[in-house]
């Protein structure tokens, strides 16, 4: 009787207490971590290589100035070129052949637009790694600059996802997962370093698979894994993503997989702008067009998105006219580096 008296006279309370209690299933799915099961006997997932590699040492071909590229191709998956970069528009050309001339052969078609998407299925190995270097080097010698990359990979050896990353951080890449498509793994190192990256599909990460392992105990193995663990935090660190993947990537069981939630992407810098990219780009548009050009480019951008974006085609160019005559664009010192809306 006592209790249902105290329960009576702190009733708000107790009515607090019991909402928090209750179950919610829409909250629970979203506050939950999702993990799954998963099987990576195909050599994918987040491999790495206790040994080095036996292989002769030679210099490497700059594929940037040199038309004398070593003979590769794509054997880890499949790789189309389009230059559409819209899913499922435009013609779609196999690319298996990576010798100079077969690259030049499916991307001239790109020239007119400028525009290019690579579409990759199937596991990160050296072979995507030669893919994304050749592929970005026949951009730049096309002035192809706008660049997406279609992912859709289980993962593979760490090392080469680190090696694509560090590449397409320097060649100015849009990533995409597909609503369809995944970026398990491994493949999270590589979506890492995009300028920008647009997900729909599933992102997700387990531990480390360590093969040629001579460890005989946790401590022997956690010697062994520190030193590509230390890699790939200053890999995730220069490329603006959170350490906290690396964490992840070192806690998840092998055998089950962490999908990474909407929020969760962008906490950990693996949707969206890339920061350390924008970060960047300020840093040489500032020393090239000068603070003020900054900041009044950043105002509108802002104005831009409440007064401009929701409106209709034709309205919106008339919209961002007005803003170009607000805020003094194009500028006379730099009038190819203003706000794109502007451009119509």
């Amino acid at each position: 009787m006592h209790r249902e008296s105290k329960c009576w006279w702190w009733l708000p309370l107790c009515l607090a207490l019991a909402a928090c209690q209750a179950k919610n299933p829409a909250g629970d799915e979203e506050a939950k971590p999702e993990t799954v099961p998963v099987s990576n006997g195909d050599g994918s997932g987040a491999v790495s290589t206790a040994t080095p590699e036996s292989k002769p040492a030679e210099k490497p071909v700059n594929v940037h100035k040199s038309t004398k590229w070593p003979p590769a191709e794509v054997s880890s998956g499949t790789a189309t070129v389009s230059c559409d970069v819209d899913p499922g528009k435009g013609e779609s050309r196999p690319l298996t052949n990576l010798e100079f001339f077969s690259v030049v052969d499916a991307m001239s078609p790109c020239q007119e637009s400028g525009a290019i998407r690579l579409s990759y299925s199937g596991k990160i190995a050296a072979d995507f790694t030669d893919l994304v270097d050749r592929v970005g080097a026949m951009a730049d010698r096309m002035d192809i600059r706008t660049r997406v990359l279609d992912l859709d990979s289980s993962g593979g050896r760490v090392e080469d996802a680190m090696k694509a990353g560090d590449i397409i951080a320097e060649s100015r890449w849009t990533l995409r997962v597909g609503e369809a498509a995944i970026c398990h793994s491994a493949c999270v190192l590589v979506l890492a370093a995009g300028d920008d990256r647009a997900i729909a599909g599933k992102v997700g990460i387990h531990r480390m698979v360590r093969i040629g392992s001579k460890a005989s105990s946790r401590t022997e193995l956690s010697e062994e894994l520190q030193q590509v663990y230390q890699r790939m935090k200053a890999y995730l660190e220069r490329n603006g993503a959170s350490v906290a993947v690396a964490d992840l990537m070192m806690t998840v069981p092998n055998r089950s997989l962490r999908l990474l939630g909407e929020d969760e992407l962008k906490e950990y810098g693996l949707d969206g702008t890339n920061a350390a990219q924008d970060d960047l780009e300020r840093i040489v548009l500032s020393r090239k067009c000068g603070e003020d050009f900054v900041k009044r480019k950043d105002e509108y951008s802002r104005a831009y998105e409440a007064e401009c974006a929701a409106k209709k085609t034709g309205t919106s160019v008339a919209c961002a006219a007005a803003l170009d005559a607000r805020y003094g664009f194009p500028d006379p010192k730099c009038p190819a580096d203003g706000p794109q809306p502007a451009s119509g």
